[in-house]
């Protein structure tokens, strides 16, 4: 049975804070109160959509993007020795990045997984490799059995949607802006998605902050030089 056929019980990534005032869960609040309001239902209505096109692919074509994705970001990223990359654990017919992981470390790299620690803070990463014992975290997101905190060099970000200044519409959390606004030493950070998941704008908000890059199986998405905040 394939992970999307499951009952969700397994769930990944860390992205279910309700849909709120980001300034109520520790990130900067909007200028526009009322925009915001505005700007979160049409996230929310996005954001459905483009979950059930993704659901609505066959599972051969995902797989194949997911590979073609996957061998796009090693090539982008390229000695990993010694380097610790985090990764994610595939939901929602998001590309299956777990052999990525098997990759990393057959190339001497170092791999990890992002934890919930609880709502409402960043979160943490900890360091794992395919084979290695999983338990159940926060919403039952498989994390590591065995906690060994580490600092990534570089966080691979599945999206739901991305637009071209590679700002990341996600599941509405704020856990990806909260993590990365609270690390001193910002990784690099990788988005990855399908072709199809790209949109005009997010609106981005002063709470959002853009990838460093975005990777499909069509190419590789940097930010434009012109970054519009719209609706703040």
């Amino acid at each position: 049975m394939a992970d999307d056929d499951r009952p969700a019980t397994f769930a990944s990534p860390a992205c279910f804070l309700h849909e709120i005032d980001p300034a109520y869960a520790g990130l900067p609040g909007p200028l526009d109160l009322q925009a915001w309001t505005d700007v979160n239902r049409w996230r929310k209505a996005e954001r459905e959509r483009l979950i059930a096109e993704r659901l609505a692919m066959p599972a051969a074509t995902r797989l194949a993007c997911g590979e073609a994705i996957a061998a796009r970001v090693l090539d982008e990223i390229g000695d990993v020795t010694g380097r610790i990359v985090s990764a994610y654990w595939p939901f929602r017919g998001e590309p299956d990045f777990r052999p990525f992981l098997l990759a990393v470390t057959e190339r001497g790299g170092r791999t990890a997984l992002p934890v919930v620690v609880e709502k409402g803070r960043p979160l943490e990463f900890h360091l794992w490799q395919t084979g290695e014992a999983l338990s159940r975290g926060v919403w039952n997101i498989p994390i590591p059995a065995v906690p060994n905190p580490c600092r990534p060099d570089i966080v691979i970000a599945p999206v739901v949607g991305f637009d071209a200044c590679c700002y990341r519409l996600g599941y509405g959390g704020g856990f990806f802006d909260r993590t990365l606004a609270a690390m001193s030493q910002k990784p690099r950070v990788i988005g990855i998605g399908y072709s199809g998941s790209r949109i005009t704008t997010i609106y981005p908000q002063l709470h959002d902050i853009p990838m460093d890059v975005v990777v499909t199986e069509t190419g590789i998405i940097r930010p434009q030089a012109s970054t519009v905040r719209a609706l703040t």
